[in-house]
């Protein structure tokens, strides 16, 4: 009976220990202050001054950097997308036109690196993707797959053009993007 009665003790001091810990835990909101870290905010006058020109949620441009290049300027992938956005030099020159910067040809490449020119571009291309498509699912799928390819999914009826069936891509790749994005969107938007 004596050894029940010390178990039973050392259960509830370690219960006891637990909710201690998980009280602070949710006091000191320290997932939230992980996830600060992990989820960081970089670039944020850029993000910001084109997030309110474009008319494009900062926290979908947070999202799309962190998956494109995690925060880093000098990233190019092996189909040659530079930069924090990721952007394809073609992809580039064609959003170039639909704004206002004085960029050549022969300077593009290098510019692509700098941090105000791929987040303007980037989120300029994003603007017209949320406008041709409607919602943000469609939208971040043809920012990865291409405007081409999402067009004929919608029309071979593979995805739905409200977004709704994102699950369907059905490239691997561009599914685990979207849904990622679509993760990364949300808790952007719940860190404040």
């Amino acid at each position: 009976m004596f050894k029940i009665v010390i178990i039973k003790k050392k259960t509830i001091c370690t219960i006891l220990v637990i909710l201690l810990v998980v009280g602070i835990i949710a006091i000191l909101d320290v997932p939230k202050q992980i996830q600060k870290i992990i989820y960081k905010k970089e670039y944020v006058e850029e993000v910001e001054k084109y997030s309110q020109q474009y008319q494009v949620d900062a926290n979908l441009i947070y999202a799309v950097i962190k998956a494109e290049s995690n925060f880093n300027p000098n990233a190019k992938s092996n189909k040659n997308a530079i930069g924090l956005m990721q952007l394809m030099e073609d992809t580039a020159k064609d959003i170039l036109k639909r704004v206002d910067l004085k960029i050549t040809d022969s300077e593009l490449r290098d510019k692509l690196y700098e941090a105000d020119v791929n987040i303007n571009l980037g989120t300029k291309y994003l603007a017209v993707l949320l406008e041709r498509y409607k919602n943000v699912e469609i939208a971040v799928t043809a920012y990865n797959a291409g405007i081409g390819t999402v067009d004929n999914w919608i029309e071979k009826g593979i995805i739905k053009d409200d977004g709704s069936d994102v699950e369907n891509i059905p490239y691997k790749e561009t599914n685990n993007y979207v849904r990622k994005i679509l993760r990364d969107y949300k808790i952007y938007g719940g860190l404040g």
